[in-house]
């Protein structure tokens, strides 16, 4: 290879400006045309990822430097997403440790570091955010040097570069007072401090490359992108891929070999060990499968991946109003789906259940699985979900349930209630300080099964300006019960529209989730009862008529606008006798057993089993 070549990774807290240092790095190194229009968060192509405003998805993109080219992983900076950032890292010879100057470091911040740690990288710290009037650099490259003697770094980690920078603005400098016109004291860096790839001197190796990323093109088919490890693959090579065991898993010919320019995946004739490639024409080969020339005999060793900590349960809509909105209803269309989920990510797992037609999806963490639920409705699919269930472990007798680090800023004012309802939730408060601004910074240890269907409650609490961090910390044993939900539901007594009369009567009962006109059926909840008891209503009762004229005129019917529960909100709302209905159109609660003679019924099987 004529050029030398340097992959690195950039990773960080969620929000802290990964995705807007790589839109600057593209720019300023060439990806575009002088005249062409530049996308705003080019690397978050994801339709919600857009909406969401969060990296969901890994993806590579590659620029040119002098006479090196630097292959950059732009990775998500959610705990949920964990399983992405801790594949890329295999891949790469350095990465970008972004840390906001004004936050510091932050949970998502010691979770990836200590990741990057762990496969010997020498991470460059970037103080991101130096031009905002709250930033402390000082204080926050103290912390981060902290963090790095607590995650146990060698001395050669330690001795970390770092520099100040502003993604936003474009620039970054070598000092505060230094120049703030480019990104050319980053790239140089970059070229200085991280290494050429270590398998750079295996070229003459049979062609050996792990899959650490798998996406569906529709013109290529499915496609593997991953680093070569050694020697060197052409196009139109045959290779054969093999499971860690050893075990051939199919053997084809590549039908075309992509190399990363820019935002563009763009065909190469042959790729040398160290760069990073995507390739296409296997059918079955997946994620953590080693693609090898025929000559080859070892497979590359995946790294471990940390294991799922939170499960739902789905299922086939199997409502009154199934298969009226979407088009993918049957089990067999939904296993596979899930099935070719877990095929990519590696931080979900899918198994069967003892129920018909349902499967256990396991995760990292609720946002996580919501997105998998969206984006499966997106698709067309209709389906039932569960709530939420922790994943214990059982190690010497005792159960272990997973606890997480929770960091919460919130204005002073708040601080007290929030420590109240975490408290009630086994959560044990291990920091408190003031963080400026009239704010005060929480650090709690809480049971991940306390922390579902919490963030809704928090941000009601702190009027929405709280900000909640968490990540997973450790396994502890089992902490006790935690109180379910203070409120009943509200469940429909019949089916048909519900009308306008009878929910204006109910308005005094609870917060209503439909609104006039809304199709409703027997044992769905229409909305949340102000007492802790359930309450089977009648959205259905229009006002009797009668031929005696009144002597004042009626008044118009005045409803509050009703509660309009988002996908994530309801999955985290509802009881375990209750499922969440999704359909391409509409996100509906109803009981698990619409008949309210079986839900009394399994209510009592419940009580004496427990």
């Amino acid at each position: 290879m004529s050029e030398s070549l340097r992959n690195i990774a950039i990773i960080a807290h969620v929000d802290h400006g990964k995705t807007t240092l790589v839109d600057a790095m593209l720019a300023q190194g060439g990806a575009f045309h002088e005249n062409e229009q530049r996308p705003d968060r080019a690397m978050d192509s994801n339709d919600q990822e857009r909406e969401r405003g969060i990296t969901i998805l890994a993806k590579p993109t590659s620029i040119v430097w002098g006479d090196a080219r630097v292959n950059i992983v732009d990775t998500p900076g959610h705990a949920d997403f964990g399983g992405e950032v801790e594949r890329i890292l295999s891949m790469v010879d350095g990465c970008l440790l972004l840390v906001d100057a004004a936050e510091g470091p932050m949970p998502q911040t010691k979770f990836v570091l200590a990741k990057a740690l762990a496969l010997g990288l020498r991470p460059i710290v970037v103080l991101n955010k130096v031009d905002r009037p709250t930033a402390d650099p000082e204080a926050a490259v103290n912390a981060v040097f902290d963090l790095f003697s607590l995650l146990g770094a060698t001395d050669e980690q330690l001795e970390f570069p770092y520099l100040y920078a502003s993604a936003k603005e474009g620039w970054a400098s070598e000092s505060m007072d230094g120049a703030r016109d480019s990104l050319a004291p980053l790239f140089e860096r970059i070229i200085a401090h991280v290494p050429e790839p270590s398998v750079a001197n295996r070229k003459d190796e049979p062609f050996r490359m792990l899959a650490t990323l798998l996406s569906a093109d529709p013109y290529l088919g499915r496609v593997l992108v991953g680093r070569v490890e050694s020697g060197v693959v052409r196009m139109g090579d045959t290779v054969k891929a093999a499971q860690l065991s050893g075990k051939v898993v199919e053997q084809a010919r590549l039908s075309k070999l992509l190399s990363f320019r820019g935002l563009k995946r763009v065909p190469v004739e042959s790729a040398s060990a160290g760069d990073l490639v995507a390739i296409a024409g296997l059918q079955t080969a997946t994620v953590a499968d080693t693609i090898m020339a025929l000559n080859a005999s070892d497979p590359v060793e995946a790294p471990p991946i940390d294991p799922p900590t939170l499960a739902v349960t789905v299922s086939i809509n199997d409502s009154p109003l199934a298969g009226r909105d979407g088009d993918k209803v049957q089990s067999r269309v939904i296993r596979e789906r899930l099935m070719r989920q877990a095929e990519g990510d590696v931080a979900i797992r899918v198994s069967e259940t003892s129920e018909k037609d349902a499967y256990e999806v396991a995760g990292r963490g609720e946002l996580q699985l919501g997105v998998l639920i969206e984006t499966m409705r997106r698709e067309g699919f209709e389906m039932s979900v569960s709530r939420p269930r922790v994943l214990m472990r059982e190690e010497d007798g005792q159960v272990l349930e997973p606890v997480e680090e929770v960091v919460i800023d919130v204005d002073d004012a708040f601080s007290g209630a929030v420590i109240e309802k975490l408290a009630v939730r086994k959560a044990q408060l291990q920091e408190m300080a003031p963080s400026g601004g009239g704010k005060t910074r929480l650090v709690l240890h809480a049971p991940s099964r306390g922390l579902v269907g919490y963030h809704a409650e928090f941000m009601t609490d702190t009027r929405g300006e709280g900000v909640l961090n968490r990540v997973f910390h450790s396994w502890a044993p089992y902490l006790g019960d935690i109180p379910g939900r203070r409120t009943g539901a509200l469940i429909s007594s019949d089916q048909g529209a519900a009308v306008a009369y009878a929910l204006w009567n109910l308005e005094e009962r609870g917060v209503m989730f439909v609104e006039p006109g809304e199709p409703v059926y027997e044992g769905m909840v229409i909305g949340e009862n102000a007492k802790p008891e359930d309450l089977i209503v009648n959205p259905l009762k229009s006002k009797k008529l009668t031929n005696i004229r009144a002597a004042g005129k009626d008044e118009a019917v005045r409803l509050t606008p009703p509660k309009r529960l988002t996908l994530e909100q309801a999955i985290s709302w509802i009881d375990d006798d209750e499922l969440v209905e999704v359909t391409p159109n509409a996100v509906r609660v109803r009981k698990r057993h619409l008949d309210p003679h079986e839900r009394k019924r399994a209510g009592k099987t419940a009580a004496a089993t427990v």
